[in-house]
């Protein structure tokens, strides 16, 4: 097929041309302008990092490695020839070496892909959650499944045959054909996907509903735990897991520690545990709009949803006030355990409740 230009005269077909012709390169230009509207190939993801190559003893990197609406992790390999190579099988051997990573190891490489962008103001945990819709990780939920987006001017008779036949064994394998028009000194981009081919989409359907279901048998295994808290002479549950936390934390406050300090007891979530801002407030929504100001100037944007803060749950310190998370998801009691190994003497406990 072509595309044509309408005039009150004519149709006319505008004149195919090569990304190598129209002077655009790989991994410069098409990989470059993609990564930044990924939406053209790949509607619904968000690019965790390009290049990906963080697995040993092989020097292979994924051109774009994003994560889809279901938390399924994409592979997206480019390609500016004629016939796609054999990028299909270079895609699945990829999407088996990825197939591992958990939910902190995506955090870890996004926040890198955003220092190596210039955005270091962003937090790549909250982008995550906030993609997937998530109010805290979930590690049993996190890539359950790889998908693979190829993008290319053509596809060879051999690659489409290839692809057809791993995606009616379960795989999902997506080709997206990108041809290249010139319109006098403007580059017109026809994007089309060509697999699965329309009749073929049932078959996907069926197949991403299968996994779906396994997914959801799998959450339906989630720790639901619930905890009593031991604060001195008091006993408080049974709680959930962020009840526990706000509980331990704010009592450890309320004897006196600085709330800066505890972040930094523990080897993991450091930086949304605890926010804060300036001042002191008698108001929640005052509070809030300052937390909110404190929180711009730090490159965060504020879900006032997730976090304690009720006159009676803020924490007031030196002219600074600050809030606990309520999103926390199951190493919660393990971080809890890092806080309180610093505090041996402070007579809390913490045992499940039956």
């Amino acid at each position: 097929m072509a595309i044509y230009e309408v005039t009150t005269d004519a149709i006319s077909p505008l004149a195919p041309t090569t990304f190598r012709e129209a002077q655009i390169h790989e991994r410069s230009d098409l990989q470059r302008l993609l990564r930044d509207r990924i939406d053209v190939i790949a509607p619904g993801c968000l690019v965790l990092t390009e290049e990906f190559g963080d697995w040993d003893e092989s020097r292979r990197r994924i051109d774009l490695l994003a994560l889809d609406a279901e938390a399924n992790l994409v592979v997206i390999e480019l390609k500016r020839t004629e016939d796609g190579g054999h990028m299909e099988l270079q895609a699945v051997r990829y999407a088996s070496m990825v197939s591992t990573m958990t939910y902190e190891q995506a955090v870890r490489s996004h926040q890198r892909f955003l220092s190596s962008m210039g955005r270091d103001d962003e937090d790549a945990g909250a982008n995550i959650l906030e993609h997937l819709g998530w109010d805290e990780p979930d590690d049993d939920a996190f890539a359950q499944d790889v998908r693979i987006v190829l993008a290319s001017a053509q596809f060879s008779r051999e690659l489409t045959s290839s692809v057809i036949w791993l995606n009616e064994r379960g795989l999902d394998i997506r080709c997206v054909r990108l041809i290249p028009y010139a319109d006098g000194g403007r580059v017109l981009l026809d994007v089309q996907q060509v697999i699965p081919l329309p009749e073929a989409e049932a078959y996907q359907v069926r197949v991403r509903e299968k996994s779906r279901k396994e997914r959801e048998s799998r959450r339906t295994a989630r720790d639901y735990t619930k905890y009593f808290v031991s604060l001195g002479t008091e006993r408080h549950g049974p709680l959930s897991k962020r009840e526990t936390v706000f509980r331990v934390v704010k009592h450890l406050c309320d004897l006196g520690v600085d709330p800066e300090s505890i972040p930094r007891l523990v080897s993991f979530r450091k930086a949304n545990a605890i926010w804060s801002a300036p001042g002191v407030f008698t108001a929640e929504d005052e509070f809030l709009a300052a937390l909110a100001t404190a929180c711009e100037s730090r490159g965060r944007k504020l879900d006032p949803s997730r976090w304690y803060t009720g006159d009676d749950e803020r924490i007031e310190r030196n002219g600074v006030t600050y809030v606990i998370s309520n999103q926390w998801g199951g190493r919660a009691i393990e971080w809890l355990e890092q806080v309180l190994e610093a505090f041996p003497d402070h007579d809390i406990a913490i045992e499940a409740a039956d």
